[in-house]
């Protein structure tokens, strides 16, 4: 999952002086074509970044905000998303690899950080757990097709309807017996 050397999203760091640097990056739909295996499409985010760099390593404060396109999980058309977050990654000049995924190894022999994998990363993460059209704005068509093969039918009823999720006791007959059978055991 490499990204196509872009200068725009590299930072010669041995130039930096000690302290903050600021920097700014409009991600557009280019940045997520360069990503063939990325679950979001297009967007539109920004990403400022203030760059610590200390004596042993530099540290990044990434604050991003935006919409990105990515696909309904109830539907699957394309749903756009906003996303928006503030995450920090640690970037420690050293020789040993590490197994933290928020500090990254940079190598004595590095002298430049492209962080595209951490912007795709970062933007990825910002994502909700779940996305859904509103109410009544997904592809009926592509729905009813779904219901043919969906053994559960309540994924489609409205989910803040509690009662969809919480199943009678009533309807033992529906179950197959040997979930009853593992029901008595505790």
């Amino acid at each position: 999952m490499k990204v196509k050397l872009n200068r725009e999203y590299i930072i010669p760091f041995v130039g930096l002086k000690l302290g903050e640097h600021d920097f700014e990056f409009d991600i557009t739909d280019t940045f997520f074509d360069n990503y063939e295996y990325s679950i979001i499409r297009k967007g539109n985010v920004k990403v400022e970044l203030t760059l610590d760099k200390k004596e042993t390593m530099l540290i990044g404060n990434y604050t991003i905000h935006g919409v990105v396109q990515s696909e309904c999980d109830r539907c699957t058309d394309p749903i756009d998303i906003e996303i928006e977050g503030e995450y920090q990654l640690i970037y420690k000049f050293d020789t040993e690899p590490s197994d933290d995924e928020s500090l990254i190894i940079v190598y004595p022999e590095e002298f430049e950080l492209n962080i595209a994998d951490n912007i795709l990363e970062l933007i990825t993460v910002s994502l909700p757990l779940r996305s859904i059209h509103e109410e009544g704005e997904c592809n009926e068509e592509m729905i009813e097709q779904m219901k043919e093969y969906i053994l559960v039918e309540e994924v489609f009823e409205d989910e803040d309807d509690e009662s969809s999720e919480n199943s009678d006791e009533d309807d033992d007959d529906d179950i197959d017996p040997r979930w009853s059978a593992l029901k008595g055991l505790k």
